[in-house]
Order: structure tokens, then C-alpha cells, then sequence
């Protein structure tokens, strides 16, 4: 799952980052509104926290200008503003939460989990054939037994396992991983790949990853 971050207080922003890679999501931070806009215009996110007061373009305005695109990514505002004003102005505008600061860190993470619960892509856990992964706890598991993920590794398989049979560029698992803005290289996708395939083998998965020259990675049953 890909958060971005939108908040001016460049130290608080680096500190969420932080929060969110330690507990296997990615996370990208902005620190003024109208990258957030920017940023979000392209669809690669799955979560927005946007903080109130912010440079350029303010966070309520950047969620209206989201809401009247259409666009339905959840939302958590996370400001120093605690007046009930402002938290009735945010949620009627579309936020999906309003948490005030200072936060406590689990809150923080119940919240997230809490507004991408909606969808059958948010489960809790995600299978194909005798495989599981678990996203609260990061196991890949089958009856043989499990392994705890790494950030990277979790993240692929995440992206595998909801995307079945459905080939993944190496293009899009950098873009969705690693970021946009990131220098990595493209065969750190096939070295993921690598320490995913050997775990698959060692659980005796019924599920490989199947590799499509030229087009990228896709999760197969085992003929």
C-alpha cells in the first residue's frame, strides 16, 4: 500500500515516512498543496494525509479539488486544528477521518487500516491456491508453514496476490513501490522476485512466479 503525505513541517513529514516504511508501507511526502495535487492526479496512492495549513494550496482545498475530479482516495486529515469547526469542514468535504495533533502512533496506523477496510482489496489477508499472506502480521504462509516479509518483499507479493494471473510490469512495481522519485534500478525488481521465489518453494506453494520477457511478473497456479 502507497501513502503520500502531505505536510509542510519537513521533520514531522520525514518522522511519518518513517512510521509507515517501519510497518511495511511506502510512503512519499510533499510538503506544500498543490504538489500533493499533483502528486494524487496520478493514481498510484491508496491513502492521502493531508495536514490543514499548507503552503501554495491549503489541505481542505486540496481535498475538495479531489472530490470534485472524482477522485474517492481515502483521506485522513491530520492537523493541529482540534475546533469542531474544522473537523465538521474537513469530513463534509469528503475526508474520511480527522485526527488532531500531537497523535499517537497506533492510533495513526488503526486509522489507516480503518479507511481502506472498505474494499475487498484492503482485506486482511489475501490467498491465492495454498498461499496466504497476512497483512497485519506480513506472513506468507501455506500449511507447510511461514515467512515474515521484509517492507519490499511484502509489498510484491501484496501486489501479486491481488493482481492473480495479471501480468506486472517490472516498471509498475518501482513506480508502486520504490516511487516515482526513486533511482532504483530495474533489476532490484528481478532480486525481489528472487527471494520470493525461494520462499514459495520452501513453503511447497502451489503458486509460482511467472516471468514474461519483456512484459514483467505474474502469479500462476503450478501446472
Amino acid at each position: 500500500m502507497r501513502i503520500l503525505i502531505a505536510e509542510d513541517e519537513r521533520s514531522l513529514a520525514r518522522a511519518l515516512v518513517k512510521i509507515f516504511e517501519k510497518n511495511n508501507y511506502s510512503a512519499d511526502a510533499v510538503y506544500n498543496g498543490e504538489d500533493a495535487l499533483t502528486y494524487l492526479e496520478l493514481g498510484n496512492y491508496d491513502v492521502a494525509i493531508l495536514d490543514i495549513m499548507m503552503p501554495k494550496c491549503d489541505g481542505l482545498t486540496v481535498l475538495k479539488k479531489l472530490r470534485e475530479a472524482k477522485n474517492t482516495v481515502p483521506v485522513l486529515i491530520l492537523s493541529a486544528r482540534s475546533e469542531v469547526a474544522d473537523k465538521v469542514a474537513g469530513l463534509d468535504l469528503g475526508a474520511n477521518y480527522y485526527l488532531t495533533k500531537p497523535f499517537d502512533t497506533h492510533e495513526l496506523l488503526a486509522t489507516v487500516r480503518a479507511i481502506t477496510r472498505g474494499s475487498a482489496a484492503h482485506d486482511s489477508t489475501l490467498s491465492y491456491g495454498n498461499v496466504t499472506l497476512n497483512r497485519a502480521t506480513f506472513e506468507l504462509a501455506t500449511a507447510t508453514g511461514s515467512y515474515k516479509l521484509a517492507n519490499k518483499e511484502f509489498q510484491m507479493m501484496e501486489m501479486l496476490l491481488l493482481n492473480p494471473r495479471s501480468v506486472i510490469s517490472t516498471e509498475r512495481f518501482i513506480e508502486k513501490i520504490w516511487g516515482y522519485d526513486s533511482d532504483a534500478e530495474t533489476n532490484i525488481v528481478w532480486v525481489y522476485i528472487s527471494y520470493l521465489r525461494k520462499k514459495l518453494a520452501a513453503l511447497g506453494a502451489d503458486v509460482q512466479i511467472k516471468a514474461m520477457r519483456n512484459a514483467g511478473y505474474s502469479l500462476e497456479m503450478c501446472v
